[in-house]
């Protein structure tokens, strides 16, 4: 059976008598989720503030409460320790200096990561990072109908393994949706291509990992000698 990953629609009441309950827990989980969503913007804003008026401890702490993620996001991107480095370093001289433009209208966190990205995209690019076109003369994307019972049970680190058989142009759109949580629109305007050609590499990038992990499976962990 295929495994699909969907967003849950909000259940709703088809009762009458139900209406006035459903519209009162309605506003309380709004009230809940505007709450909730201020304390994770919120998040770390008086290190920020302090990081803003120059304070170097602060800007220290930062870097090192962020660090070791973004470095991951980095090397899953340029696919090389070395380069992965520098690409963090140039990232983080990018959100000191440009600190006092970040608003809090996200999380400092995210703000970082965009950052971060952009700064992975322009190392790619210096490689000339190809993406194949996929979309047919019609513009529909190819789709071989294939399942991902592959991948069924397999852990994030697996995956995250695997990654690095790929080429840069699937690895870049498969990580940025798949792990790094952006829609292909946004992947398309980061990476100056279509949405139809994101959607069409992260699904060859799909097909592409079915197949390592199948062929190789005992390099990765799981499966039989």
């Amino acid at each position: 059976m295929e495994t699909r990953i969907r967003k849950l629609a909000p259940k709703r009441s088809t009762s009458e008598t139900e209406v006035e309950p459903a519209a009162m827990r309605g506003n309380l989980a709004r009230e809940t989720y505007k709450i909730v969503k201020l304390d994770y913007v919120n998040t770390h804003r008086d290190l920020v503030e302090k990081c803003k008026r120059g304070d170097r401890q602060s800007q220290f702490e930062l870097y090192r409460l962020y660090s070791k993620s973004m470095y991951n996001v980095c090397l899953r991107m340029v696919k090389d320790e070395l380069e992965a480095e520098d690409v963090l370093q140039n990232a983080f001289l990018d959100v000191f200096t440009k600190l006092n433009t970040f608003k809090f209208e996200s999380a400092v966190g995210a703000w970082i990561k965009r950052i971060v990205i952009n700064n992975c995209i322009n190392a790619l690019k210096k490689r000339r990072l190809q993406f194949s076109e996929l979309e047919d003369k019609h513009g529909n994307i190819r789709d071989d109908g294939s399942h991902d019972a592959s991948a069924e049970g397999l852990s994030v680190e697996t995956i995250k393994k695997a990654l690095f058989e790929l080429p840069d142009g699937y690895r870049v759109v498969f990580s940025l949706y798949m792990l790094e949580g952006y829609d292909h629109q946004e992947i398309g305007e980061i990476l100056g291509i279509s949405e139809a050609t994101s959607k069409s590499q992260y699904s060859r990038a799909k097909q592409r990992l079915r197949d390592i992990l199948t062929q190789q499976k005992p390099k990765f962990g799981f499966g039989g000698s």
